[in-house]
């Protein structure tokens, strides 16, 4: 395990020391951790503990992120460390992001290995995700540069819970962001999550207004917890108006896990309620997720209707865009990072091991 001075903290009169990563703003006395469990205070000031271990790598397709309108049909290399800075009584990826054990971070890798990997291995982009890469943050960024040195993009998965300066240094670096919209009411993020919905609404418009970042957003959909009508009219409703109509939303499904398992699967018409919601409140590109639905997994142009990328799962089976973006049928563009050819990664997943330090 290696540790690395931390940018983002001060010192406290009473003799703490702040983390100012993110919102939380953990105080901490010597050798204690924050609630991420990966920054803690060593020497008198807050170090990174798990700069060069992860998790796991995998070779995955990037509309699993989700991401559907950036390089569609490619592979993308996916890691993540252990811990979060979230502590959502619903995660889905529990094991990893909610891991205090250090012997989980098996593999070792340097940035460069990491991006050297991805190149050897055709993928398109790096993947920050499984847990939050704002609490990796140095990781991520030393990452992101050796990448962007060999032309691989950066993708952040990401719950958007970061502090100003930070978030701006952070996406300085990244090519494309999936950021979990988890609720739309206070509510719902203190109760559900021990977290503020305000300061991840400041990151979508940070996102769309001040980068070239490409965004999406993911709401996961809980029944009787951020399903109703009323907040999916809300929430869709202010993504158009504060970051426009061409930014994707997916409704995923819940599965119960983790410390909600008496709660039951999302029904499939929860989701295509809100899809149908999403778009007529102005939303362009909606879709539905962790369930077979060929409609809601596809792109279709937003002037004639028609199908520009169809998807089963993940594997695409059409694709009716010029090389420019633009519908084959009537000429719109569809918003988007895309090549004249799409991947053809499929829905393979593909477990690696990284050898480097």
């Amino acid at each position: 395990m290696s540790a690395v001075a931390a940018k983002y903290w001060h010192k406290l009169a009473d003799g703490r020391v702040q983390c100012d990563l993110c919102p939380r703003y953990c105080t901490l006395q010597e050798g204690q951790q924050g609630l991420c469990f990966v920054r803690a205070r060593q020497e008198d000031q807050i170090v990174l503990t798990t700069y060069g271990r992860s998790s796991g790598f995998c070779v995955d397709p990037i509309e699993k992120k989700p991401l559907h309108h950036f390089l569609p049909g490619t592979p993308v290399l996916s890691f993540g460390t252990a811990g979060c800075n979230l502590a959502c009584k619903f995660c889905q990826n529990w094991d990893m992001s909610k891991s205090r054990e250090m012997d989980r971070l098996a593999d070792e890798a340097s940035p460069e290995t990491i991006a050297q990997a991805a190149v050897e291995m055709g993928c398109r982009s790096v993947a920050y995700t499984y847990n939050d890469p704002v609490i990796f943050h140095e990781y991520a960024i030393d990452v992101a540069r050796a990448c962007r040195e060999r032309g691989v993009k950066s993708v952040a998965v990401t719950a958007g819970y970061v502090c100003d300066e930070p978030r701006a240094e952070f996406y300085r670096y990244m090519d494309a962001a999936n950021v979990d919209l988890k609720g739309f009411t206070e509510r719902f993020y203190h109760q559900l999550t021990g977290a503020h919905l305000q300061p991840v609404l400041e990151t979508l418009v940070y996102l769309k207004r001040q980068t070239r970042v490409w965004l999406e957003i993911t709401t996961l959909l809980i029944p009787g917890e951020n399903d109703s009508e009323q907040e999916l009219e809300a929430l869709t409703q202010w993504v158009v108006e504060q970051l426009g109509p061409d930014v994707p939303i997916h409704f995923t499904a819940f599965h119960p896990d983790y410390r909600m398992p008496d709660r039951p699967p999302t029904p499939p018409t929860t989701l295509a309620m809100a899809r149908r919601i999403a778009m007529k409140n102005g939303i362009r590109y909606a879709y539905t997720g962790n369930v077979h639905d060929l409609e809601g997994g596809s792109t279709f142009c937003h002037q004639c209707g028609q199908s520009l990328i169809g998807r089963d799962w993940y594997e695409l089976s059409n694709w009716n865009l010029t090389a420019a973006g633009t519908c084959r049928f009537c000429g719109t563009h569809c918003a988007g990072i895309f090549v004249a050819q799409p991947g053809h990664w499929g829905a393979r997943r593909r477990p690696v091991l990284l050898k480097g330090a």
